[in-house]
């Protein structure tokens, strides 16, 4: 099959001042289609070349007219005021949304071709049309997706999960008990819930684009890190907090944060607010409050390097299972093929 893939980011590490938290698995599935003897093109400009100038015209093939294709596949853009909603040329302007749309009328509704909407931020209202159109289908990362919603999770290599070594892991240094990193965006809830309250308390670091802080001066910000950088701040901490959106919490979708940090060995403490925490980590990690993450957090430092802690990271390893490629390649070569989509079985997850 021929697959136009468009996405809005990057491929390789990019640059530091982008929110594209899709570099992480991105790579990932286009691999894995590859690899399942798919044909890729990407129809959005190659950001990769022209914004961190790694070329990977070698490997991957990109098309900004309208190619011949058997499908189309969309990481779904929405509109972001000021930014993809200006005038092609304004100041500032991305043009993510303009192409979309405009691939959208080509092959979509124009060609019929069947199409695959990947609503990863969860930003495509529940009454637009494209979720009546027979011949698209609208994926989300969530375990427990909107309705006529399929689960396809962010993806991580089996080989990458078989490979993980715990004992490794528990063994390496950790100088801070408590990292986050991540943006703000819709995040001011949870974070002064969970977080913020527990840092007080905590050595810590919180890396990512967080703008309104007044509110919390015991918490040390520390900007935006380069991509590269995630996995080793993930590897100086002991442990982390999931933190997401109400709108993320209430379907179950966890982010990239989380394998991440267990591939880092970084414990993921897990607000038992997020529907599904049960299948992605271990109850000894699923947290009620800021003093039950502080708590969690200090007795976790205590065992950290033994053999404790190895089995405790081998066991999130375990809970990572639902996230392999391989399941979600079977997800999204159903979609794409417009046949039944196999149903995601997660354990021990509440309904």
């Amino acid at each position: 099959m021929r697959i136009g893939y468009s996405f809005w980011g990057f491929l390789g590490s990019g640059i530091t001042d982008t929110p594209d938290g899709g570099r992480s698995h991105r790579r990932t599935l286009a691999d894995g289609l590859i690899t399942a003897g798919h044909e890729i093109v990407f129809l959005q400009p190659n950001r990769d070349l022209a914004e961190a100038g790694t070329d990977l015209t070698g490997t991957y093939r990109w098309d900004e007219g309208l190619p011949g294709i058997d499908a189309l596949f969309l990481e779904w853009r929405w509109p972001i005021p000021g930014r993809n909603t200006t005038a092609c040329g304004a100041d500032g302007h991305t043009c993510d949304l303009h192409r979309q749309q405009e691939l959208l009328d080509h092959y979509t509704h124009r060609l019929a071709i069947r199409t695959v909407l990947w609503d990863k931020d969860q930003q495509l209202p529940a009454d637009d049309p494209l979720r009546t159109i027979g011949h698209a289908q609208v994926c989300e990362a969530a375990l427990y997706p909107s309705p006529g919603a399929a689960s396809l999770l962010f993806p991580v290599a089996d080989d990458t999960l078989d490979r993980a070594d715990p004992a490794a892991l528990a063994a390496e240094k950790r100088l801070l008990p408590l990292v986050y990193i991540g943006n703000q965006y819709d995040r001011d809830a949870a974070f002064g819930e969970f977080f913020a309250p527990a840092a007080a308390q905590l050595p810590h670091q919180v890396a990512g684009k967080w703008n309104d802080i007044a509110r919390w001066p015991q918490v040390n910000f520390t900007g935006r890190i380069p991509f590269d950088e995630v996995t080793l701040a993930y590897r100086s901490a002991v442990a982390t907090v999931l933190l997401a959106p109400h709108r993320y919490a209430r379907s179950g979708q966890f982010t990239q944060r989380l394998f991440e940090a267990v591939l880092a060995g970084c414990l993921p403490l897990t607000p038992r607010t997020l529907r599904g925490a049960e299948a992605v980590a271990p109850r000894e990690l699923i947290v009620t409050s800021a003093p039950d993450v502080a708590a969690t957090v200090t007795a976790l430092t205590r065992i950290a390097g033994s053999q404790a802690h190895a089995d405790l990271i081998a066991r999130c390893i375990d809970h990572l299972d639902p996230f392999r490629l391989s399941r979600q390649l079977r997800t999204l070569t159903a979609a794409l093929a417009g046949t039944a989509i196999p149903p995601l079985l997660i354990q021990g997850a509440r309904a």
